[in-house]
């Protein structure tokens, strides 16, 4: 298949994970694609593996940001999507959470992707796609994510509105909120194997289709939506889940 050809497409945080699975799907669907991170060494070696441009940024840094556009526009002059990949996750119970942890996820998740999406839009072309990765946590209450969350409903909200400042360019804009994915995620989180595999079970059992999804599964569904394929839908989240926020039985 080769639904973006002759495109060229933008992945923050695609070194890992679900943006890298996303680089990947938008490669073989035939797009140029720019991946970001901020590990140099491990960047170049995906970046080479997936034949993708690798840049190094900070989503949290206004300046680096600043530089990723340059560099992008001086390279491809433009580009047609973007999935805003790149965010913190960590969790705190609100009685304990500092500043700090609410300034760091705060700016990268929210203030970090505003204006990734501001300064990329004069080099988005009429038409492009823009497309973020916020959760299922800001729908579900899940005790101790309350500034992760926060981040993520911020995303969904931001999501509604530039739908409509965006259309009279043509520019779709919309929201793929994973549940819970196999991913290098839990191991950042400080959990041991152990600690994996039994929040894993517990939250299998509440998953209705029984099992974590899988980055692959989350990519095709970006894929979908940056393409000409989702050509009339903007504005609109997809959960993807496996149906666990529909579970009647939670407990």
């Amino acid at each position: 298949m080769s639904n973006l050809k002759n495109k060229v497409a933008v992945v923050t945080g695609g070194n890992s994970g679900i943006g890298l699975a996303t680089a990947k799907e938008f490669r073989a669907q035939g797009a140029e694609v720019v991946i970001t991170g901020r590990n140099q060494e491990l960047l170049n070696n995906i970046a080479t593996e997936i034949s993708a441009t690798g840049i190094v940024a900070d989503q949290g840094d206004l300046a680096s940001i600043d530089k990723l556009v340059e560099e992008v526009k001086n390279k491809f002059g433009k580009i047609d999507i973007i999935f805003l990949n790149a965010g913190l996750t960590a969790f705190s119970p609100v009685e304990t959470a500092t500043e700090e942890h609410f300034d760091s996820l705060v700016d990268v998740n929210v203030k970090g992707a505003f204006f990734t999406i501001q300064k990329f839009l004069p080099i988005l072309n009429d038409g492009g796609s823009i497309v973020m990765n916020t959760s299922i946590n800001a729908n579900v209450g899940m005790p101790n994510t309350a500034v992760y969350a926060l981040t993520k409903g911020a995303l969904l909200s931001l999501n509604r509105v530039l739908a409509t400042e965006l259309a009279p360019r043509q520019i779709r804009i919309n929201a793929v909120s994973p549940g819970p994915v196999e991913t290098p995620l839990y191991g950042k989180l400080g959990l041991g194997q152990e600690e994996i595999e039994g929040f894993g079970g517990l939250l299998g059992k509440k998953i209705l289709l029984g099992r974590f999804g899988q980055a692959e599964e989350v990519a095709k569904t970006v894929t979908f939506l940056a393409s000409s394929d989702a050509s009339f839908i903007t504005g609109t989240e997809i959960v993807v889940d496996g149906g666990l926020t529909v579970n009647a039985v939670l407990n």
